[in-house]
């Protein structure tokens, strides 16, 4: 899971914010009391949909936390019991994988021969801890495993022309069996098949928006990038993610729910949002490239060789467009959401940049930008805010008053 849910307050209102952000760090904290501080890296906000799916069927589980300074040093009532279990068991296998895959591809943190033996460590730590927890819920993570496991297999076959679903299925059954096994936590089985359809749609979107998001920065790396290994357009990936977003409410309506407001509100609503925020970016970088935008050009470069997972070369772009050399001009507040910073930044957070296309920092380095980006509490009121190690712009946790310059769509059903 790729992190695509981010809501906004004004979308989600008071009572569901507050009930978001009870998942969030009850997720958190599942992991920090299970398997200990560094596990509650892999804190995201697409694993916390685990812990809201039990919490729909089986009604609200709370407990009160103390103060943390991503609240602001405010205490809170934060999910618990076996959701927020689940959620942090799936976390951690995810997060070991992609670990695992940086290590093999010798990319972004683990660049370094001394950074990639710590990853190994890690993500063979993580796997482990996810295998601890699954057990006590009776949930056997394997099946998480062997699908992620199966993914550089799947890669590595792809050719130009290759249909783009075959690369999201080990994402899709992994997300499928994740959320299936909710309802079976929930005490409610006939929800298994369409959460299972839920998950594995849900994974399928999340993978496909991750490749667009990562477009522009893989075209200028020369990295490995669905949609470039594929040779398939924007618009048929655009097509494909909102048959998924549809293809999750239709499901969703099929399961039977306790309380299904924030599901509701996370896999319908913020999910088209997602799909939008992503597609418009994607779009920009197109545009940017010239007056047709980017197609991918199928005969631009050789089919890869089997195995090969290395840089892919991209096409040839079409001629710029007169009076549109250059990166495009710096937003008229002097920051960009989901964008770059052309400053330094404000305060202490002149430290880490964030730049378009992104810059990875290796292990160390990474490390340091946690410890400083926590202190300075730019996770929470820094937005967009560079990930640590990957670079990539992030929105800020509590995304405070959603005020000026705020480019979401609050419209919603009559939910």
């Amino acid at each position: 899971m790729f992190g695509i849910i981010r809501p906004c307050r004004n979308r989600l209102g008071p009572e569901l914010r507050e009930s978001w952000l009870a998942h969030l760090c009850g997720l958190c904290l599942a992991l920090r009391d299970d398997h200990g501080h560094l596990a509650r890296l892999v804190t995201n906000y697409d694993g916390l949909v685990i812990s809201a799916l039990v919490e729909a069927q089986v009604g609200r589980s709370r407990r009160s936390a103390g103060p943390c300074a991503l609240r602001g040093m405010k205490s809170a009532d934060v999910a618990v019991g076996a959701g927020a279990r689940l959620a942090a068991s799936v976390s951690l296998v995810l997060a070991s994988a992609k670990v695992d895959d940086h290590v093999t591809d010798g990319d972004g943190p683990f660049a370094h021969a001394p950074a990639r033996g710590v990853g190994r460590q890690v993500a063979r730590k993580w796997a482990a801890q996810a295998a601890s927890t699954g057990a006590d819920l009776g949930f056997d993570t394997a099946v998480l495993v062997d699908a992620v496991r199966r993914q550089p297999e799947v890669e590595a076959a792809v050719r130009v022309g290759s249909p783009l679903l075959v690369v999201t299925e080990p994402t899709e059954t992994a997300s499928g069996e994740a959320a299936a096994r909710t309802a079976l936590l929930a005490g409610r089985p006939g929800n298994e098949a369409p959460l299972r359809e839920v998950g594995r749609l849900f994974g399928r979107l999340a993978h496909l928006l991750d490749a667009v998001e990562d477009l522009a920065g893989d075209r200028a790396s020369g990295a490995w990038n669905p949609l470039l290994a594929t040779g398939t357009s924007l618009a048929e990936a655009r097509r494909l993610c909102d048959d998924a977003a549809l293809g999750i409410e239709l499901a969703l309506g099929e399961a039977e729910f306790a309380d299904d407001r924030l599901v509701h509100a996370l896999l319908v609503h913020e999910v088209r949002e997602s799909v939008r925020r992503a597609f418009d970016l994607g779009e920009a970088h197109a545009h940017d490239r010239g007056p047709q935008g980017w197609q991918p050009d199928p005969y631009a470069h050789g089919t890869p060789p089997p195995g090969h997972r290395g840089p892919v070369p991209g096409p040839v772009p079409p001629p710029s467009a007169p009076g549109r050399s250059g990166p495009p001009p710096p937003h008229a507040g002097g920051k960009r959401r989901g964008g770059a910073e052309p400053g330094p930044g404000s305060g202490l957070w002149f430290w880490p940049k964030l730049q378009r296309p992104p810059v990875s920092r290796w292990l160390l380095p990474g490390c340091l930008a946690v410890l400083y980006q926590c202190g300075t509490c730019q996770y929470c009121c820094r937005d967009p805010h560079p990930g640590p190690w990957s670079g990539k712009g992030r929105e800020a946790w509590c995304n405070a008053d959603c005020g000026p310059g705020c480019d979401c769509d609050c419209n919603c059903c009559d939910c």
